[in-house]
């Protein structure tokens, strides 16, 4: 069957409430671990991992940092507006919008919105020693999202000000609000770079303990940089995968880790969706640098159905693809890519770079759950059926697999 054919409806899983995971448990890397390896299925604990990767192999984090993404503001009525944050606008790049003093413009989410016609919302919060008057402005729809300006007085940035005043956002289906120590266990041991609006959760598992067990096997570890959408919870709602519009992620890749994967022959272990969508889009990124040596950086964004379209007599082997793109970086003078991706991963799809993965539980007829039965050959539910039948927990606080295809 074509790929955009594929009938969501065939995957589904019958997931009762209590198997969601509302917490995550008092030591991350004290999970269950299911193995996958070839067909056959067993289980152990999260932090004996490091035994079953193979030494010398790479191994590629996402060091996305969740921001405190959900603010609120009270109208002079008593209405209460969220205003949740997806995307930065103005400036669009996430590093200078954190650093931006004064004001800036996001778009976002509306909760509320028939309570907001008119005028600024303003706040007053503690910033440090400071009082700060945060105003917020609707400037108009933009396709699903809302275009939002922020001004502010006092000379801090607008980083402080999401600490300051945001919320974590917690996924939806925990049903709960969002408490202290979720500031905490919602964010990998390694996240540096600030723009999720989702913890690439499959990250949540891993210890210091952990991550010095595995360079003590001797296993290299990179970090790429995808910042996790609200999208990646959207559910699908067509009833073939077709009429699905994937959202698009923001992605950044330095020259060392494209530089990695070549000494290792093209080949990875992923931690996390997240990483697979990075790493996989690379591949068709450096198609495009072969097609046009001169393409420009912005240009470089993969679209939902390009694996699928492309045709195979423009497909050359994944080393091939990766020296054009790191040639590419060096004309250029980068050393980091940053561009998006919007790929779709489902079954149909040839994986060109990842190898291994380390994976939560995902929601029945979700993209990600395509994802990973495209990885394992269609043998999903036989990794599903193990897990409800060994006590596993699941979703985004939930216990972990690693997938052997």
């Amino acid at each position: 069957m074509e790929t955009r054919h594929i009938h969501i409806s065939d995957y589904n899983y019958p997931l009762p409430d209590e198997r969601i995971a509302k917490y995550p448990l008092a030591q991350r890397d004290h999970s269950k671990l299911l193995i996958y390896n070839k067909g056959v299925v067993t289980d152990d604990m999260f932090c004996h991992l490091p035994q079953y990767l193979p030494e010398g192999a790479l191994m590629v984090f996402n060091n996305t940092r969740v921001i405190q993404a959900r603010m609120h503001f009270r109208k002079s009525t008593g209405a209460l507006i969220e205003i949740f944050l997806l995307e930065p606008s103005e400036p669009a790049d996430y590093e200078q919008m954190f650093q931006m003093r004064e004001r800036c413009s996001w778009l976002c989410l509306i909760g509320n919105l028939k309570k907001w016609k008119e005028g600024a919302l303003s706040r007053e919060i503690s910033v440090g020693e400071q009082t700060v008057t945060v105003t917020a402005s609707h400037l108009g729809e933009l396709g699903t999202s809302h275009l939002v300006k922020f001004a502010w007085d006092g000379d801090v940035p607008f980083a402080d000000i999401i600490d300051a005043m945001g919320e974590l956002p917690i996924p939806p289906y925990l049903n709960r609000e969002t408490e202290e120590s979720d500031k905490t266990t919602y964010q990998t041991v390694y996240s540096k770079i600030k723009g999720s609006v989702a913890a690439p959760t499959a990250g949540l598992h891993f210890t210091p303990e952990v991550l010095s067990a595995i360079d003590a096997c001797g296993i290299d570890r990179e970090e790429v940089t995808l910042h996790v959408g609200a999208g990646t919870f959207r559910p699908v709602k067509s009833a073939d995968i077709g009429g699905h519009e994937m959202h698009t992620e923001y992605i950044a890749v330095r020259r060392e880790t494209l530089q990695k994967l070549l000494d290792h022959d093209c080949e990875a272990i992923a931690v996390g969706t997240t990483s697979v969508r990075t790493l996989e889009s690379l591949y068709y990124m450096g198609l495009k640098t072969i097609d046009q040596p001169n393409i420009a950086e912005e240009q470089l964004h993969v679209c939902q159905w390009e694996p699928y379209e492309t045709p195979s007599d423009r497909l050359v082997s994944t080393a091939e693809s990766l020296r054009s793109l790191l040639a590419w970086m060096d004309r250029h003078q980068l050393t980091v890519l940053h561009s998006s991706t919007q790929i779709i991963i489902a079954p149909g799809y040839d994986y060109h770079i990842v190898r291994m993965l380390v994976t939560n539980f995902h929601q029945p007829q979700s993209t990600l759950l395509l994802l990973v039965s495209a990885f394992v050959h269609g043998d999903w539910h036989r990794i599903y059926d193990y897990a409800l039948q060994h006590d596993f927990r699941f979703l985004s606080y939930g216990d972990s697999s690693l997938l052997i295809p």
